[in-house]
């Protein structure tokens, strides 16, 4: 891993995240110092910046978080810091006693630093009073209030967009993947062009995993959110599109899968593949009209527009050296219509209205 790997993300989170961090800790920082003579509010400011998180549910789970570690540690500092006074030695037996605790009531990563920073903190920056260890911990509940409050009150998060492009990624995938297999069955290919279209097909399963974790955010986002009403709908349409496009990727990758296992010059030849390659083509259409028709903006279609996936197929029979891939094919080509068909009826169903809701 690059030194640059390590200390950078992937992704630049949002300014207005960033700006409601500042805001927050900035705002914890006076009000507790205002509030609550004596040292700085370090308890209050660190607590308001790790709560301000993506989500709001997020930000109370840290809250409750930071607040019992802060309490853990100030008790395991007080008492001592009473015993023993607050010298060098007495602050790493604390430290050495709060990973004892945090191992024997098995908390949370998260819960258990805090404890230790609370407890090393307290004895390395004040001293071990019950008067200091209390303010401490009204200053966290403080800090921590004001990050939920920032949090709620300037624009409160919604991940939809991300769930949104994750979805689109996936159908225009996965009709994509079913295009390729239409070309090649009716142009020859070389070996690593149909190592390539395999490769591409199985690329599917990560893009899947992407836009599951994309929605799971989004869900989380929503999650004690005010503004949750006017979007939860629109994250229940991406999460059952996404459930019906699973099975069709299962079935296109498996088709791949076969038509490269199985390959040679003469497969194009035959007249079933392309009775197939015409179905696929179909369904590849229908895979971008449902896409579309989830609200990712992939297509503009007709209201009224019937799935492609929809006429008999003919089949001839194969030669002997292809029967069993093309009876692979036509099995997974009947599971994929029937998804497809269950997506236009959840399309079709009626979406109950505001009051219904």
């Amino acid at each position: 891993m690059s030194m640059s790997a390590a200390i950078r993300s992937v992704k630049r989170p949002s300014i207005l995240q960033a700006a409601k961090s500042a805001i927050a800790t900035i705002g914890a920082w006076l009000l507790a110092g205002w509030l609550i003579p004596g040292p700085p509010p370090v308890f209050a400011a660190i607590a308001a910046l790790l709560v301000v998180q993506p989500s709001i549910n997020q930000s109370l789970t840290k809250g409750v978080e930071r607040t019992v570690g802060v309490v853990v540690g100030v008790v395991i500092a007080s008492l001592l810091g009473v015993a023993l006074g607050n010298g060098t030695g007495v602050v790493l037996v604390a430290i050495a006693a709060a990973f004892v605790l945090v191992w024997l009531l098995r908390m949370t990563p998260g819960t258990g630093n805090q404890v230790v920073i609370s407890a090393m903190l307290v004895l390395a920056l004040g001293t071990a009073s019950a008067g200091y260890a209390l303010d401490r911990v009204i200053e966290t509940l403080l800090g921590a209030a004001v990050g939920v409050v920032v949090n709620v009150a300037v624009v409160p998060p919604v991940a939809i967009e991300p769930a949104q492009r994750a979805l689109q990624a996936v159908g225009s995938e996965l009709a994509t993947s079913m295009e390729r297999l239409v070309e090649a069955s009716g142009t020859p290919r070389s070996a690593s062009e149909l190592a390539d279209m395999l490769a591409r097909a199985r690329a599917l399963r990560p893009l899947i995993g992407d836009a599951e974790e994309a929605i799971r955010a989004g869900e989380e986002s929503l999650t004690l959110n005010p503004r949750a009403r006017r979007h939860r709908d629109r994250l229940t349409e991406y999460r059952a599109t996404l459930d019906r496009f699973g099975p069709i990727a299962t079935q296109v990758i498996g088709m791949t899968r076969a038509f490269t296992d199985r390959y040679d010059v003469s497969l194009t030849k035959e007249p079933t593949m392309g009775a197939i390659a015409e179905q696929l083509a179909r369904a590849a259409h229908d895979v971008r009209l449902v896409t579309a028709r989830a609200g990712t903006g992939d297509a503009e279609p007709s209201a009224s527009e019937p799935p492609a996936l929809t006429r008999p197929l003919a089949v001839a029979m194969p030669s002997s050296d292809h029967w069993v891939l093309i009876g692979s094919l036509l099995v997974d080509l009947e599971r994929i219509h029937a998804a497809l068909v269950e997506l236009s009826a959840d399309e079709d169903r009626p979406r109950p209205s505001a009051t219904e809701r």
